[in-house]
């Protein structure tokens, strides 16, 4: 019936040829002030660098750096986007940024932890994760 096809899959960690494609694609901007929004939500962890009008300079996931699954939630993938942006952030020049973080999944903290460890200095960091004040209309009483 033909070769049986193996495929290898990738090691637990991220892909080391996505980051290097990402670090080798360079931008022009030049910023020394921005924004990092962060999105942190139950099956990914997403964050943008922008400048302070909201353009967006630099973007990454833990989806676009190779983890896959369930290893796209955790803090260690959140860590890796952080680490990212902030290398990516040094490039252009970034001295201090302020931070929107977004959401209740488990990289919130780990993104501003490894951003702000590459030397960028964070002025304020402010949370505005969207909260119902009253929700849909409950479903009614089920008849027995």
């Amino acid at each position: 019936m033909g070769k049986k096809r193996i495929i290898k899959k990738s090691g637990r960690g991220m892909d080391q040829g996505r980051k290097e494609r990402a670090m080798s694609k360079a931008t022009k901007r030049h910023l020394e002030k921005g924004v990092l929004h962060i999105e942190a939500t139950f099956n990914n962890t997403k964050a943008i660098l922008t400048d302070e009008k909201g353009n967006a300079v630099v973007s990454s996931s833990a989806g676009a750096l190779g983890f896959s699954g369930a290893r796209k939630s955790t803090p260690y993938a959140a860590a890796k986007v952080g680490e990212f942006l902030g290398e990516k952030g040094v490039l252009i020049g970034l001295k201090e940024a302020s931070v929107v973080i977004r959401g209740v999944g488990a990289g919130r903290e780990s993104v501003l932890r490894s951003f702000s460890g590459k030397g960028i200095q964070v002025k304020s960091i402010k949370d505005v994760t969207p909260v119902p004040h009253n929700g849909p209309r409950p479903p009614k009483p089920r008849r027995i």
